[in-house]
């Protein structure tokens, strides 16, 4: 029997699902460790196994959504990074776009810079817009630079030339030498990572990935160490942002491409899912324990993106924010994260307001109910002083949780100097995290023009299920789907996932001028870069699905939409194929379009390496752990006011996989908790999912 396993990283909790041959699955949760995240993958992991019985060597793929890029960020614990650029260029990462995300924030501060000004240095070279050589590359200016940056404490260095996207051939001289005679340098070159126009986002993008490098290849080097030295010679394969798998090699030389890894794989999860049952167009809603994050996924596609900022606070992709992180010109899958998870705290500012997150608990020191250290409220604790939680603790009773320290922490925090009783702080707690988790989903449905009414809402992470229904009902979205296994499900995505990589050629022109036959070079170039890519992660051309995609725009704007293309039409045809799928989604995007001239920037070609025994929703089971309840009981539990407590039968989830139910009521599994509201109820579908309907809830609240 062969297994495979899938591995997410979360704020509190490692989650880890096993898979085999026949469907069969196994979960198990682990208490993150944050100061060494691949401890609690390999303890996690080796412990599931021993369980089990399963020697490492029927491990036939580990498949790992890890946080370590986007927390290297977070916490400024990259690389000392230096920047490499032509004369006359050094600031470009400093102007930016010269945007703010909020004109009227007088308080706003920009992003400190990953490379300081004097970490930037400038060489001598020259190319033009269409890539001819103006100046040649002076080599000494790029030794003298080198060293200097050496002799400074640079660990990594990113080269970004003026126009190199045209032609890479000084980049790839300078790279060349600089590998040669500084071998201690971790190099990263524009054209090996974004070889596209636009000088800010190129730079950028180099940047930040020359700045994950050594994090990124001592924590994956060390993850592959320790797995090969307990017996294990399964490949390990990374998620990347666009929610497709990576090969380890990938990973390390292009870490940028993995920053958005951890929730992607829920994301592709909640997509296959909604194939499985025709669901039509998702909400996927994913709390842990530090983030709440929200995408949306029509018929069983993800919403992708090929920019995006990463900041604190609330990352919203949308094209009309920028300014406030950095940017990421790379395929992503279209997420709005907020800091609203389990762990974070509530505290009040210094105008008297009651406020919950961005900062969280996470799983050191944790919630105040779990007794490691913190005594701050979190939206964990006052879910234990609402009853939605039960003192026999989490993860099948693996994590116990005190309720009177949670109780101390909302008093004492919150509720005294509010002049509230517990239970109205707890419910202030939960109820401003639930707005403030309703506000992402609105970033990428109501600010976009889309209606979340007609709208799936689909609920997982740890938290998902216990905060679903009350944040559909802000948002009058009668239909939520809480996925089996939903509390691991970032781990189950990434077992239904495929290989996935994406190149990108600059072709900037007109579309007039590119006629019937021109843009075949490009595009057998792409497509034979792509099938060596996947080559060499050892899928053969049987296994190999390519998609391409045009990026296109109005002459003399500034940003592009990708509109897929069918490869033939576009070499029979030219670029006058382009026209008409242009302007129906530019109309889509932005509710009008001209007959302006139209230009195209970019072909993009997406390769897909297809995954042999890939998880499918619809021939799954299991999911089963030992610690999971089996027997009914009854527990008070505040719903929505502080004077009503209501007794509330406290169940198996599998109970509601036998029965229809209504609430209230709360179902117990090993990976999460589901709060069935009163007036709401839960029946299932043919996948094992909880379905809940709140309509009731919605018009007995008069939305």
């Amino acid at each position: 029997m062969q297994y495979r396993i899938g591995v997410d990283i979360g704020g509190t909790f490692t989650d880890i699902v096993l898979y085999d041959e026949t469907g069969q699955t196994s979960i198990s949760k682990v208490a993150s460790t944050p100061d060494d995240p691949g401890k609690a993958v390999i303890t996690g992991i080796v412990d599931m196994l021993a369980q089990r019985d399963i020697a490492p060597a029927q491990v036939s793929e580990i498949a790992h959504g890890t946080t370590v890029g986007s927390n290297t960020i977070l916490q400024k614990k990259g690389a000392v990074t230096g920047l490499i650029t032509t004369r006359g260029f050094r600031d470009v990462l400093e102007i930016g776009r010269i945007r703010t995300p909020d004109m009227f924030d007088l308080t706003w501060e920009k992003p400190v810079q990953l490379v300081p000004r004097r970490f930037r240095k400038e060489v001598v070279e020259r190319l033009s817009a269409h890539g001819e050589i103006v100046v040649p590359l002076d080599k000494s200016s790029l030794q003298t630079a080198v060293r200097e940056l050496l002799a400074q404490g640079c660990e990594a260095l990113a080269i970004c030339f003026l126009n190199s996207y045209a032609n890479p051939v000084h980049e790839v001289m300078a790279r060349d030498l600089i590998e040669k005679e500084f071998p201690s340098l971790l190099v990263t070159a524009s054209c090996d990572v974004l070889p596209e126009m636009k000088e800010y986002e190129r730079t950028s993008t180099t940047v930040v990935n020359a700045y994950l490098l050594t994090e990124m290849r001592a924590y994956l080097t060390k993850l592959e160490a320790e797995l090969t030295s307990r017996g294990f010679s399964a490949p390990l394969l990374i998620v990347n942002s666009a929610g497709g798998m990576m090969g380890l090699d990938a990973a390390k030389s292009r870490p940028v491409f993995a920053v958005g890894s951890g929730p992607a794989g829920g994301v592709i999860g909640a997509a296959r899912l909604g194939q499985a049952t025709d669901l039509g167009t998702v909400i996927a809603f994913d709390m842990g324990g530090t983030t709440a994050k929200a995408s949306i996924i029509d018929k069983g596609v993800p919403m992708l993106i090929n920019e995006y900022e990463f900041r604190d606070g609330i990352t919203s992709p949308s094209r009309f924010t920028k300014g406030g992180g950095y940017m990421l010109k790379v395929p992503a899958i279209d997420i709005a994260e907020v800091g609203a998870g389990g762990g974070s705290i509530a505290w009040i500012d210094a105008g008297g307001m009651l406020q919950v997150g961005p900062v969280s608990a996470g799983a050191d020191p944790g919630p105040a109910a779990y007794d490691l250290g913190n005594d701050k409220p979190t939206v964990t604790d006052a879910n234990i002083c609402l009853g939605f939680i039960g003192e026999t603790g989490l993860a099948g009773g693996s994590l116990t949780v005190n309720r009177a320290l949670a109780e101390q922490a909302v008093r004492i925090h919150v509720a005294e100097p509010l002049g509230l009783t517990v239970t109205q702080a707890a419910l202030g707690i939960r109820r401003i995290a639930n707005v403030n988790m309703a506000r992402a989903i609105r970033s990428v449905t109501v600010e976009r023009g889309l209606d979340p009414r007609e709208m799936t809402l689909m609920a997982f992470g740890g938290g998902g299920s216990m905060h679903a229904a009350d944040v559909a009902l802000l948002l009058d979205i009668r239909k939520i789907v809480i996925p089996t296994m939903s509390g691991v499900f970032c781990s189950v995505g990434m077992l239904a996932a495929d290989v996935e990589h994406s190149l990108v050629k600059a072709t900037v022109g007109p579309i007039d001028g590119w006629h019937a036959g021109t843009l075949k070079a490009p595009l057998d170039q792409l497509e034979a870069d792509m099938r060596q890519r996947l080559k060499e992660e050892g899928f053969g051309p049987d296994r190999i699905e390519l998609s391409f995609g045009a990026d296109l725009r109005y002459m003399e704007q500034s940003s592009e939409l990708t509109i897929p293309v069918d490869r033939q039409v576009l070499v029979d045809e030219g670029g006058q194929a382009l026209h008409a799928p242009f302007q129906a989604a530019y109309e889509t995007v932005y509710g009008y379009s001209d007959e302006s001239p139209v230009e195209l920037v970019n072909l993009r070609v997406t390769g897909r390496g297809l995954r042999d025994q890939k998880l499918d929703f619809r021939a799954l089971s299991g999911g089963s752990h030992a610690g999971e309840i089996q027997h009914s009981e009854k527990r008070q539990v505040c719903f929505s006011s502080a004077d009503i407590w209501l007794d509330t039968a406290i169940l198996p989830r599998h109970h509601v996989l036998e029965s229809a139910l209504d609430g209230p009521a709360i179902l117990v599994s090993y990976d999460t908790t589901i709060v069935v509201p009163p007036a709401a109820r839960a029946t299932t579908d043919g996948c094992g999912s909880v379905l809940l309907d709140i309509s009731q809830m919605i018009e007995g609240s008069g939305q």
